[in-house]
């Protein structure tokens, strides 16, 4: 007679496994960490947040990384896989870890004026003065995306809108993924959303049928609702098709 097949483990083996892949696809400083063969120890991360909203600012997150000597921090994530809750807990972690954090941003009417590739750059300008402030210069930028938003070095068919002062004089390297690949971006996209999410909530005490404390200025139902039967409000981006020409 044959002899019974001894039971599989899967049970006991994929666990293992399956730990072992959710960890391998949190951000490392792995890709950061290359930069140091080009002589650069402070190294940082950029990310926007807000770009694609009808209402609010746009804004930009720095997170400084020392090369040398920065270990990981556990948990950090890009901001969109993260929940409010995780969100709020991580980032006073965030800014602890970082050797300098800030967050630049620029106002709907600052994008109605400049355009939001401009505006981009403002409020990453004012994220850098701040990191500049704090007597950190960077030897080097990773920007999430694969446009140079940043400097008009990178990409100048990028700036014909009216010009911005730069303060950003670090050479930008621009990387897909960057957020959820480079623990640096991350991070900033953490400090990034955790700082506008908050403006926007103070903005829903003024304008409270728009629903900014749950959508955050992002085109849901009650937004476009609100749209139709109140119309704009200063905080809106007016310059945008905001209703599909609607309004």
């Amino acid at each position: 007679m044959p002899a019974t097949p001894a039971p599989a483990t899967v049970s006991a083996t994929a666990p293992a496994r399956l730990t072992s892949r959710v960890r391998s696809k949190a951000p490392t400083l792995r890709h950061e960490r290359t930069f140091k063969a080009q002589g650069a120890r402070y190294l940082a991360g950029v990310d926007e947040v807000g770009r694609g909203a009808l209402a609010g600012p746009v804004s930009v997150g720095i997170a400084v990384v020392d090369l040398h000597t920065q270990k990981p921090l556990a948990g950090v994530r890009d901001s969109k896989l993260l929940s409010p809750a995780e969100r709020e807990r991580l980032e006073p972690l965030v800014r602890r870890w970082s050797v300098a954090s800030a967050v630049g941003h620029a106002s709907a009417r600052e994008i109605d004026a400049l355009g939001i590739i401009a505006a981009l750059r403002l409020a990453g300008t004012r994220a850098w003065q701040d990191i500049l402030a704090a007597g950190i210069s960077p030897d080097v930028v990773l920007l999430d995306g694969s446009h140079n938003w940043l400097s008009p070095a990178g990409q100048p068919s990028l700036f014909d809108e009216p010009p911005v002062d730069f303060a950003c004089t670090a050479p930008v390297h621009t990387k897909i993924k960057a957020d959820m690949q480079c623990l640096s971006v991350a991070a900033a996209s953490v400090i990034a959303k955790v700082e506008r999410d908050e403006q926007m909530r103070g903005l829903h005490s003024e304008y409270p049928e728009f629903g900014w404390d749950v959508n955050k200025g992002y085109a849901t139902a009650i937004h476009r609702d609100a749209l139709r039967a109140a119309g704009a409000t200063p905080y809106h981006r007016v310059s945008w098709n905001l209703l599909g020409g609607e309004l």
